[in-house]
């Protein structure tokens, strides 16, 4: 049994962690698409849910794992976006991805 919508939410989370990095070190000028950030933000919120639903619906153990990002994913719209609060809660649900990842796949 494959986890390919786990895998997809971890890589957007991914991606959307380097943009918000390359926009705060100015690699990268986003001024005048500022919504990629967010349309990516709400591509990771969207594959994390997906991931956990079909995690629940095959009693599958990496689900306890994926859990914990649900509280940084929620909280973080609530962060001025170039603050250390903001960025150091994005960064609480890296290990709940990794461990997610990393739970052996059964069956």
């Amino acid at each position: 049994m494959s986890r390919p919508l786990l895998t997809a939410a971890t890589a957007s989370y991914a991606v959307n962690c380097a943009l918000g990095t390359a926009v705060a070190t100015r690699r990268l000028d986003t001024s005048g698409s500022r919504w990629v950030h967010h349309a990516v933000y709400v591509a990771t919120g969207v594959l994390t849910a997906a991931a956990g639903a079909q995690l629940a619906w095959r009693r599958d153990r990496a689900l306890r794992r994926l859990l914990p990002v649900a509280l940084p994913l929620a909280a973080i719209p609530a962060l001025p976006a170039r603050t250390r609060g903001h960025v150091l809660l994005a960064l609480a649900a890296a290990p709940a991805y990794v461990a997610a990842l990393a739970t052996p796949v059964e069956g």
